[in-house]
């Protein structure tokens, strides 16, 4: 049997299911069916003059291959040209890219590490996963040391569009690094289109059918996996009584009022600030909530040495507390901002206690809270989600109400149908919701992404040193 091997930017603790999110789940459950290994940081920074060593766990039959970073590769290559050029570029903030050669230097310098890292652990009949913006460049650095492995990669995040990534800082490289994969994923039909669309106007490339490609020499599969969540996991935690979110609950009952929720990390892609104005503007247009309508706003720290994070985390903080001095009595807070993590099952208890749904970032990948939010609702009174038509996970879930994120009346008017929503129509919309999100949960998608890297074509070659004799080889 094939041995799965994961590259990726982190490591998850296996044996930890409490730290174990979204991207973690799926990769936990792949392995998990046979012997696995898994490559990654493992967050740490190696002071000046310390040994970036790596270090080996193994958690029953799966192993985890792990090494700190220097503190100029965790500036450049992490916090440079990962978060300050292809974050914000795939998120459509080209304003906000700060691109240096060192940048560029570092990511491809450490995205060596990573293939140097996993190339001696490789077997001849393993199949290789690499995943997300991190680590485009590892397919290539592989191939060079000799490897003729199926390698697949999954964007975690949005393509943008043709013009936006033409505007990239290296996109000719990274394109050319892309062409190294046997199966290049994506979470959305919109972001594969993106890259067809691109790769139509800027590389040489023979597109076979709407998901082969012929490029570099090399046949290239395509395809869309959204990635989904353990549902019946998570409902299960949602399910468990939580003493204070139970009395919160209870509370809120009695005096007849309303509690809407999101949860994101403090990050510009989310549309915090735009999210906190639609509930200004619908305090302003609905008065008749006021005093009633509460909303929780669990933003979580991330990225705090990048600039652009703490912009953002001062005019939220700004604006929340704008909206409470403005509406806020003395037994009553409509905006509650909490900045740090809450955990899993915690949160999943709130959105359970919560009567809308909340989720409107700007640019998104999937985001998976929107599913979570779906798979902790009560089935004989479930709230409503309200989502951003900019997130992955609206070109599944349409029975939620689709918003556009930067229009606050509309979010303003969505907030008040939800509020007002028969039963009937909400369990409805509920129903179909967690059947699309049980159908496509996170065993489905990391069985439907294998299952067409084990059927895409690989590269052959006639030198362990070399790819320049490369042939295509159809397997199965």
């Amino acid at each position: 049997m094939e041995r799965l091997v994961i590259i990726s930017n982190r490591v998850a603790e296996i044996g930890e299911k409490t730290q174990i999110g979204g991207l973690a789940v799926g990769i936990a459950d792949a392995l998990s069916r046979g012997e696995g290994l898994w490559v990654g940081w493992n967050g740490a920074v190696s002071g000046p003059g310390e040994d970036p060593a790596t270090s080996r766990k193994q958690h029953e039959a799966i192993t985890t291959l792990t090494f700190s970073l220097t503190e100029e590769e965790h500036e450049n290559y992490y916090l440079g040209f990962s978060n300050r050029v292809l974050w914000p570029s795939f998120h459509y903030r080209l304003d906000l890219i700060e691109f240096s050669e060192a940048f560029a230097k570092a990511y491809s310098s450490v995205n060596k590490r990573f293939a140097r890292t996993a190339f001696p652990e490789l077997k001849s009949d393993d199949l290789v996963w690499v995943h997300d913006y991190h680590l485009i460049p590892v397919a290539q650095e592989l191939r060079k040391l000799g490897s003729r492995h199926r390698i697949g990669f999954f964007l975690h995040i949005p393509f943008p569009s043709a013009e936006i990534f033409s505007a990239v800082p290296r996109h000719e490289w990274l394109r050319e690094c892309l062409f190294q994969f046997d199966l290049i994923g994506f979470q959305t039909n919109r972001d594969l289109e993106n890259f067809r669309l691109y790769l139509a106007e800027h590389a040489d490339v023979e597109f076979i059918s709407d998901n082969l490609i012929k490029a570099a020499g090399r046949i290239i599969r395509l395809g869309a996996f959204p990635i989904g969540i353990d549902v019946e996991q998570f409902a299960a935690m949602a399910n468990k009584v939580d003493d204070a979110v139970e009395l919160e609950r209870m509370r809120r009952d009695i005096l007849g009022r309303i509690q809407m929720i999101s949860a994101d990390r403090l990050d510009y892609s989310k549309g915090l600030p735009e999210r906190t104005r639609a509930f200004l503007e619908f305090l302003n247009a609905y008065p008749e909530y006021r005093g009633f309508a509460e909303y929780l706003q669990i933003a979580s720290p991330t990225r705090e040495d990048v600039l652009a994070y703490t912009e953002i985390r001062t005019e939220l903080e700004q604006l929340s507390g704008a909206v409470n001095g403005k509406f806020a009595e003395f037994n009553w807070s409509p905006v509650q901002y909490i900045n740090r993590s809450i955990p899993r099952d915690k949160l999943a208890c709130l959105f359970h206690a919560s009567r809308i749904g909340l989720i409107t970032p700007l640019r998104d990948g999937m985001n998976l809270v929107a599913k979570e939010y779906i798979a902790a609702q009560p089935a004989d009174d479930p709230g409503v989600l309200i989502l951003s038509k900019f997130a992955g996970a609206a070109e599944q879930l349409e029975e939620a109400l689709i918003v556009n994120p930067y229009d606050a009346g509309e979010v303003a008017g969505a907030i008040r149908r939800a509020v007002t929503m028969p039963l009937e129509e909400r369990q409805n919309r509920q129903r179909k919701l967690l059947d699309r999100i049980k159908t496509t949960d996170a065993h489905w998608w990391q069985t439907t992404f294998l299952e067409a890297l084990g059927h895409a074509p690989y590269v052959s070659t006639q030198s362990t040193q070399s790819t320049k004799a490369a042939k295509i080889v159809r397997i199965r």
